[in-house]
């Protein structure tokens, strides 16, 4: 009874190994292909913040893959330049039209239209008028 046991455990013990392995024929592990990144970042419109939410990289035996990690990198920080120059253009433009208001003593904000008491360029009352002053 002892060999028979002994004999069961050693066949049975054989074939989950050769199974595994894939000396068993039809139960053979398939290699399968390292994940790569496919960048998901929108390559037609400037990247949003529910792009980088969505933003996930592949993992690798160590962690993340050094390439993809410095491409979506390079990726956003080519994005945050292109913002900031934009918004320093922006802020230059409004300092120089609010330099040039200051000097004129015009309104930045005055809508066409607008009629405010005492003011002659629009064609308002003057107040020193209307008080007969």
């Amino acid at each position: 009874m002892f060999w028979f046991l002994l004999l069961t455990m050693v066949v049975v013990v054989t074939a989950v190994t050769l199974a595994v392995v894939g000396g068993g024929g039809s139960a053979v592990l398939q290699d399968v292909p390292p994940e790569r990144f496919t960048d998901p970042l929108p390559a037609t419109r400037p990247v949003g913040r529910a792009d980088i939410e969505a933003l996930r990289l592949p993992m690798a035996p160590r962690g993340y893959r050094m390439a993809d990690v410095d491409e979506a990198l390079s990726r956003l920080g080519a994005e945050l330049a292109e913002r900031d120059a934009r918004i320093a253009e922006l802020e230059s433009t409004l300092a120089g039209a609010q330099a040039a208001a200051v000097t004129t003593g015009t309104d930045l904000f005055e809508q066409p239209g607008d009629q405010r008491p005492g003011d002659r360029r629009t064609g308002g009352p003057d107040r020193t008028e209307e008080d007969g002053r």
